[in-house]
């Protein structure tokens, strides 16, 4: 499968590795074709991937993963051109995180309003999948990286749409649990998980940890 991908720092580099290492092409976009992290990304991946700008990551990819920087996504998608989403399923896994004022982070939405509507809202005939945001990088490929049954939170509005990434997070990146929360307002939620996940990474001194979701029977 032809694979976009949006955004060269750690997220985008390894989900991009994992897809390329799954056999799909896969295009990284940036601000610039000839971007420098794009391109030391493309000789460590090898066959099957790929760099150009925003424009050309979207236009490629049948998918495409938004894994831009938060508070840029919306520049990065207009960058990207609307119309070379139109129809394709969009994984948002950005979060909204504004190291403005140091850290810890704030968020730069929250509470009435989220980045994954932002993004559907961009994106109006695009079918926007919010998941993987509430994890470390390496665990979102890797999630036996952490044993035990833990969980991952998906939500968007078009039910096929959430149906095939799920299929993704369970057959291509090994997730055994998927819960899915409902429609994109549901982003809310999984965004605003961010603040905690910053003090138990403090707390526990690594990122190697995740959520599971007992409930009575």
């Amino acid at each position: 499968m032809k694979i976009g991908i949006l955004g060269t720092g750690m997220v985008g580099n390894t989900v991009g590795g994992k897809l390329v290492s799954l056999g799909h092409e896969v295009k990284m976009g940036s601000r610039s074709a000839t971007n420098e992290k794009a391109a030391a990304w493309v000789a460590q991946a090898g066959k099957g991937a790929s760099q150009g700008t925003f424009a050309d990551a979207a236009s490629f990819g049948e998918i495409v993963f938004n894994c831009s920087n938060g508070v840029a996504t919306l520049d990065v998608l207009q960058q990207a051109g609307p119309k070379n989403f139109a129809g394709k399923i969009v994984v948002d896994i950005a979060n909204p995180l504004d190291f403005s004022k140091g850290f810890p982070p704030s968020l730069s939405v929250c509470n009435t309003d989220s980045l994954g509507e932002q993004v559907q809202r961009a994106l109006p005939d695009a079918k926007v999948v919010k998941t993987l945001n509430t994890v470390n990088t390496y665990v979102m490929v890797d999630p036996a990286r952490i044993p035990g049954d833990h969980d991952m939170f998906l939500c968007g509005n078009d039910g096929e749409a959430k149906n095939r990434v799920a299929q993704i997070l369970r057959e291509w990146f090994g997730w055994k649990h998927v819960i899915d929360l409902g429609d994109i307002t549901q982003a809310r939620g999984t965004e605003m998980w961010l603040p905690l996940w910053v003090r138990l990474y403090g707390a526990l001194q690594t990122a190697d940890f995740n959520i599971h979701v007992v409930r009575a029977t």
